[in-house]
């Protein structure tokens, strides 16, 4: 969960089984329940992004479920279901959003960042209810803690997290209107139109996504539309400044972000080169998620986790600084979009998590 100055937080069948050979998980081998006749997955839908101290992060051919025959579509799910269960992340590369999309939409991000922070200022995020605008460097702390006296203390040991961001959530919220820097000049206006192109792409995606797992978990693949189609997500730019390296030198606790995992459904992530993002391992070691080309990086969130009874992970992760030589560290961007049941959902164990065996563990909540 992200912080703000003030401790307050943003809101942002059985197991799948998969067997996989010694080489990779490409050639998966995938026993549906009441059938002895695997599916093959194809060798080139599935691959290894990452694969260090147990942590094995499959790189996913989304086009394989989205543009399949059915076969590969169910095999392809149920290897997505299987990132999320062992790890809580996944890369998608050919997920539908194109290179042309990201590229403008890191552009538009990079030349938001460059404004006066007078005008930046002025669309300034307000209240966690809200969810919306900019929060300047310094302002908030990632974490997972809840008081507001340890949030403090975290943030005397390890400074505040040193990025600046830039929060859009779905048009049209007469309660939490988005803030626009349209006020301003005609590039403003330019930059309202492809955030909220952006934004719709992503909610597309965030569907698709969710229809896969569905698919995977042996359930109606429409099972969570009447749950995702609002479009109650969050898109967020992030803009990581450069830094002296001495600033890292002085406290080794500092970092982009700290240690977190987010809140709602699924997060999607889109990378710049630069890397630095890390996710926890099963043996308690922060591993590079690096970043590969023309993919995405989607992991579990809590409530998705607490939606499958746990049978997903949402799993802690944080952004750090790739080690340089160098006396300055280059400045970094990601764009994160954070995906959410819509408001008012009521949010209880997925049909087919649950048995006699293996308990509820969570009473239903609304979202």
């Amino acid at each position: 969960m992200v912080f703000g100055s003030n401790g307050a937080a943003a809101a942002g069948g059985c197991c799948v089984l998969c067997g996989k050979d010694d080489e990779t998980i490409a050639s998966a081998r995938v026993i549906r329940e009441g059938t002895d006749k695997p599916t093959i997955m194809k060798p080139e839908a599935v691959s290894d992004a990452v694969a260090e101290d147990g942590l094995n992060i499959p790189l996913i051919d989304f086009s394989a479920f989205t543009l399949s025959d059915e076969a590969t579509k169910r095999s392809t799910a149920q290897a997505i279901v299987n990132g999320f269960q062992k790890a809580g992340f996944i890369y998608l590369k050919n997920h539908g959003i194109s290179k042309p999309d990201v590229t403008t939409t890191f552009s538009e991000s990079a030349k938001f960042f460059e404004r006066p922070m007078d005008q930046k200022l002025a669309m300034g995020w307000t209240t966690p209810e809200a969810n919306r605008g900019y929060s300047q460097p310094g302002r908030e702390k990632t974490t997972d803690l809840k008081s507001a006296a340890e949030i403090e203390a975290k943030r005397a040991e390890e400074g505040a997290d040193l990025k600046e961001s830039f929060e859009i959530g779905r048009e049209g919220e007469p309660k939490h209107p988005n803030h626009w820097p349209d006020q301003f000049d005609e590039d403003g206006k330019v930059f309202k139109e492809r955030m909220l192109e952006f934004h719709d792409r992503c909610r597309k995606l965030h569907m698709s996504v969710m229809q896969a797992i569905a698919v995977g978990l042996g359930i109606d693949e429409d099972w969570f539309d009447p749950y995702c189609d609002g479009g109650d997500n969050t898109l967020r730019l992030l803009h990581y400044p450069a830094v002296k390296s001495t600033v890292f030198e002085q406290n080794k606790n500092t970092v982009r972000a700290g240690a977190h995992t987010d809140y709602g459904s699924i997060t999607l992530l889109f990378q710049d080169m630069a890397g630095g993002l890390q996710v926890l391992s099963p043996n308690g070691n922060f591993i590079d998620a690096t970043p590969i080309e023309d993919t995405i990086v989607v992991n579990a969130a809590d409530l998705l986790a607490r939606w499958s009874n746990d049978t997903i992970k949402s799993t802690k992760h944080r952004v750090v600084e790739p080690p340089t030589k160098a006396d300055m560290h280059p400045a970094r961007y990601s764009i994160a979009y954070f995906c959410n049941p819509n408001f008012e959902s009521f949010i209880d164990a997925i049909p087919g998590t649950y048995d006699d065996v293996r308990k509820k563990k969570y009473e239903g909540i609304n979202r």
